[in-house]
């Protein structure tokens, strides 16, 4: 995998695992935990972080095999 492509790869990852995440802690905190509108952007960040590094990784590795 060519880095442009795989730096694409990791952006988009990050975008979409960053976009799920927010989703969910906001959905959380409304409908189970009832303190209301609130996003932990925290967690939001580090998962998308992580996610966005290590799903590409793992994806170019396993293409190499």
């Amino acid at each position: 995998m060519k880095t442009k492509e795989f730096m694409l790869s990791v952006l988009l990852t990050v975008v979409l695992a960053f976009i799920t995440t927010v989703l969910v802690t906001l959905l959380w905190n409304l409908l189970i935990e009832k303190t209301g509108a609130i996003v932990d952007w925290k967690t939001s960040f580090l998962f998308a972080i992580i996610l966005g590094l290590v799903i590409p990784i793992v994806r170019n590795t396993s293409k190499t095999k």
